[in-house]
C-alpha cells in the first residue's frame, strides 16, 4: 500500500516504514486499535496502543497538510505566479501556519486601503517613494485622482501599497516570528480587581516570562485570566531592533520609507505574529494538559479493585442528612439510608445516626466504608472513625468522588436505579468506585472525574477524543467479563458499540448466562468482524474451555491444542505451570505456526489464567482513625495516595478534608522535569510535612524527608 506520509512518520516516530504500513493497512480492513496492539504483534514490530494512534493521528494531520498544499499550489498556479522555488517552500513547509504564510502574497484580498490606492494608479508613486526620488510631494500632484484629492492623500495611498508589500513578504514574516519567538516575553497585568474577589490570579498582575519558555499551565492561565476579564495580555518586545532589521533591507531612507517601516512592524507584521504564536502556545498547553489528564485517567482507571468486599458507601452532607448505600461483594444494592450525623443535626439526631450506622455495619457484614470527599466529608469522616471504635475490624477510605453526581442524575443511573433519589445513587456509586473502579467510571464523562488541569479550557473535541482512547485501551487491557458488565463497560471493548452491548445484556438477561466465547456470536447484530475484534477480550470465568478466561484469541485456540498435546498437558495444574516456564519461545513458536510474540503472550495467560492487571497496582490506603490539620507538625512523615498529578505538582490524600501539595521542587533533591517523572494517580506514596497553614487549611508536602536535611 502506498502512502506519502509513512516515510514522514517512521522518521517522527523512529521505526521502520514498514510499520507505519501494515498500521494502516490493518486500520484499513476495519481492525481496531486493541486488536491490533494485542494480537498482531508480528505484523506491526510490536507497537503498543499509544504508538499506534501517535501513527493514525499523524497520517490525518499529515494528509490534512498535504491536501492544503495541494489547493495552495493549484491557486498560484492558476494566478500565473508559481515559480519552481516557491513550489518547493510550499512542498517542505512543515506546518499548515507556514504553508499559510507562503500564500498569503498570492491570496485574493478583500478591499484594503492598498487595494483601493493600487485602483487609483499610485503604483508607480510607491515605486518612486522606494527610489528615494528627491521632491516627492510635487512629483504626488501628478497622481492626484479621484478619492486622492491632494498630494499629501496620494503620498498616503502609496505608503498603504509599501506596507501591504512589506507585510505580506514571507522571509520578513519569518524573521519576526523568530525573533517574538526567542527574545520577546509574554507579560500580564491587573485590569479589573473586581473580577478575582478571590486573588486567584493574584500571581499574573504583573507577570513577564520569556516566550521560549512559558510553561503550558502559565499560557492556560493567563488564557483564563484574559477570558474573564481579570488580566490584560500583551507581548514585550524589543521593536527597536526590529525596526534596524527592516531598514536595512533600503541603502536610502527617506520620511516615508520610515513611515512604511513602522507601519508594517507595529501595525501589520508583528500583530500577526502574536497571534500565531500566542495559538501556537495555546495549542501546545492544550495538548499538554490533555497528555497529562490523559495519564492521570489510565492510572485512576488501572487503581487495584477491592475484590470480594461488601462496601458501605457515605455520600456526605450537611443539612439533607449523608445517604448511605450498602453493596455486596459483586456490587449489587442491598439497602439504602438516609442519617443526619452532623450539625446543624442536633445531638440526639447524631446519636440516633451513629445507632442506624452500628446497626447497619452488623446487619450486612460491612468490612469496608467509602467516604466521599466532598461537602461535609471532613465531619462525616470525624463521626465514622468515632462509630468504627466499636468495629476495630472495619476500614474506611476516602473515596474521589468527582462525577458522581453527574452520573447519579444520568439515564444510565435512572435505568439502573429508577426507584432511588439522586444522592442514593451517587452512595451506590462511590461503594462501587472501591470495589471495581473501572466498571464505576466507564459510567462517566471522563471530563468529569477531575484529575487533570484547566480541562474546561482547552479543545473539547480534542479532549474527549484523547480520554475515550485511554478508556478504551485500559478496558480491553484490563478485559471484562461479558456476564457482569454493564452496558456502558462493554461498549469500550474493542468491536462492540452501544446497541450490540445493550444486546448482550439482553440476551444474557432472557438466556442466562453466556457460557462460551462461541456462544457470543449468537448475540443479535454481533457480526464476524465485531466478534474478531472483541472475542480476546471478553473473559467468561466458569466456562469449560479455560482459555475463555484469558486473552488467548480463539484464532490461537487450534495452536494452544497442539501446545498443550506436544507438552502433554490435561489441565493447567502446577506441572503444567512447569512445563509451560520452559517452553523454548523460538522453536515452540515455529512448530506451532505462530509469531513469537503471539507465542510469548499465549503463555503468560496460561501462567496466569483469569489474571487481572490491575492486582499489580496498590490498594488504596485503609484508614481506622481520623486527622485534623491541628495533628500535624513540619516533618511528620505520613502515607498518602495520590490524588491528582499537574504540571507543578501532585495532591496527595493523607486523610483529612483537602489533599496536601508537594510541590515539583519539594520532589525529589536532584531537578525534576515534570512530576508525572516520579508519581501517578493511585500511587501511594512516604510524604513529610513541609509546611502548614493553618487558617487557610493548606498543607504543603515533600517526597524528600526534610528532618534528613535539616
Amino acid at each position: 500500500m502506498e502512502n506519502i506520509n509513512t516515510t514522514a512518520i517512521a522518521q517522527e516516530l523512529s521505526i521502520r516504514e514498514n510499520q507505519v504500513e501494515k498500521v494502516l493497512e490493518l486500520t484499513l480492513a476495519g481492525n481496531t486499535i486493541p486488536f491490533i496492539a494485542r494480537y498482531r504483534k508480528e505484523m506491526t514490530g510490536n507497537l503498543d496502543e499509544i504508538q499506534i494512534k501517535t501513527i493514525l493521528d499523524l497520517d490525518k494531520s499529515l494528509t490534512a497538510l498535504s491536501e492544503r498544499k495541494e489547493k495552495v499550489l493549484a491557486k498560484i498556479s492558476e494566478a500565473g505566479k508559481l515559480t519552481p522555488e516557491l513550489q518547493q517552500a510550499i512542498e517542505a513547509a512543515p506546518k499548515l501556519a507556514d504553508v499559510e504564510e507562503l500564500y498569503l502574497p498570492y491570496k485574493e484580498k478583500r478591499r484594503t486601503k492598498a487595494t483601493i490606492a493600487r485602483e487609483a494608479g499610485l503604483f508607480p508613486l510607491a515605486r518612486l517613494i522606494l527610489q528615494n526620488t528627491s521632491d516627492l510631494e510635487t512629483e504626488a500632484e501628478k497622481f492626484i485622482t479621484e478619492g486622492f484629492a491632494s498630494a499629501e492623500a496620494a503620498l498616503s495611498g502609496a505608503v498603504d501599497i509599501l506596507v501591504e508589500a512589506m507585510s505580506d513578504d514571507p522571509k520578513l514574516r519569518s524573521w519576526t516570528y523568530n525573533e517574538i519567538w526567542t527574545y520577546s516575553s509574554l507579560a500580564s497585568s491587573l485590569k479589573d480587581q473586581a473580577a478575582d474577589s478571590d486573588k486567584v490570579y493574584q500571581i499574573y498582575y504583573d507577570f513577564s516570562e520569556k516566550v521560549s519558555k512559558i510553561q503550558g499551565y502559565r499560557v492556560l492561565a493567563l488564557n483564563r485570566g484574559e477570558k474573564q476579564g481579570v488580566l490584560k495580555i500583551h507581548f514585550v518586545h524589543n521593536t527597536d531592533k526590529m525596526l534596524r532589521f527592516f531598514a536595512t533591507r533600503f541603502k536610502e531612507k527617506n520620511t516615508y520609507i520610515e513611515q512604511v517601516i513602522s507601519q508594517a512592524v507595529k501595525k501589520k507584521i508583528v500583530p500577526a505574529m502574536e497571534r500565531r504564536i500566542r495559538t501556537e502556545l495555546t495549542e501546545a498547553a492544550e495538548d499538554g494538559a490533555i497528555v497529562l489528564f490523559s495519564d492521570n485517567l489510565r492510572h485512576l482507571l488501572l487503581v487495584s479493585p477491592l475484590k470480594g468486599k461488601t462496601v458501605l458507601g457515605f455520600d456526605p452532607a450537611f443539612r439533607t442528612g449523608a445517604k448511605l448505600a450498602v453493596v455486596d461483594p459483586t456490587g449489587k444494592l442491598l439497602t439504602t439510608q438516609v442519617i443526619f450525623p452532623v450539625p446543624p443535626a442536633g445531638s440526639a439526631k447524631i446519636e440516633q445516626a451513629k445507632q442506624e450506622l452500628a446497626s447497619l455495619l452488623k446487619e450486612f457484614a460491612v468490612e469496608i466504608i467509602a467516604i466521599g470527599n466532598g461537602t461535609a466529608s471532613r465531619e462525616s469522616e470525624a463521626f465514622v472513625a468515632e462509630v468504627l471504635k466499636d468495629f476495630p475490624e472495619i476500614s474506611y477510605v476516602i473515596v474521589n468522588e468527582s462525577g458522581a453526581s453527574v452520573y447519579s442524575a444520568s439515564d444510565l443511573a435512572r435505568q439502573e436505579f429508577p426507584d432511588l433519589t439522586v444522592e442514593k445513587r451517587s452512595a451506590v456509586s462511590i461503594a462501587r468506585r472501591l470495589q471495581d473502579p473501572l466498571a464505576e467510571l466507564v459510567k462517566i464523562d471522563p471530563k468529569s472525574i477531575g484529575v487533570g488541569q484547566y480541562q474546561h479550557d482547552v479543545s473539547q473535541k480534542k479532549l474527549a477524543e484523547n480520554l475515550d482512547f485511554v478508556v478504551e485501551t485500559v478496558v480491553n487491557q484490563v478485559g471484562v467479563n461479558i456476564n457482569t458488565a454493564s452496558p456502558a463497560l462493554l461498549s469500550h471493548v474493542a468491536g462492540l458499540n452501544k446497541s450490540i452491548s445493550e444486546n448482550i445484556v439482553k440476551y444474557r438477561e432472557e438466556q442466562g448466562k453466556i457460557k462460551s466465547r462461541d456462544e457470543i456470536k449468537q448475540v443479535p447484530r454481533l457480526g464476524a468482524k465485531a466478534f474478531e475484534q472483541a472475542a480476546g477480550f471478553l473473559r467468561i470465568p466458569d466456562a469449560e474451555n479455560i482459555l475463555d478466561n484469558t486473552g488467548v484469541h480463539p484464532e490461537a485456540y487450534e495452536a494452544v491444542e497442539k501446545l498443550f498435546a506436544l507438552l502433554d498437558i490435561q489441565e493447567l495444574d502446577e506441572s503444567a505451570q512447569l512445563k509451560l516456564r520452559d517452553v523454548e519461545i523460538s522453536d515452540m513458536a515455529q512448530e506451532l505456526k505462530i509469531g513469537k510474540e503471539t507465542l510469548k503472550d499465549i503463555l503468560a495467560d496460561l501462567l496466569k489464567p483469569g489474571r487481572d492487571l490491575r492486582d499489580n497496582f496498590a490498594a488504596p490506603v485503609l484508614r481506622q482513625d481520623i486527622l485534623d490539620i491541628s495533628d500535624l507538625e513540619i516533618g511528620q512523615q505520613l502515607e498518602g495516595t495520590v490524588r491528582n498529578v499537574v504540571d507543578f505538582g501532585a495532591f496527595v490524600d493523607i486523610g483529612l478534608h483537602d489533599d496536601g501539595l508537594i510541590h515539583i521542587s519539594e520532589m525529589s533533591s536532584s531537578f525534576v522535569k515534570h512530576p508525572s517523572q516520579l508519581v501517578s494517580v493511585g500511587d501511594i506514596v512516604t510524604v513529610w510535612v513541609s509546611k502548614l497553614d493553618q487558617e487557610r487549611g493548606k498543607i504543603n508536602l515533600s517526597l524528600v524527608n526534610i528532618n534528613e536535611h535539616n
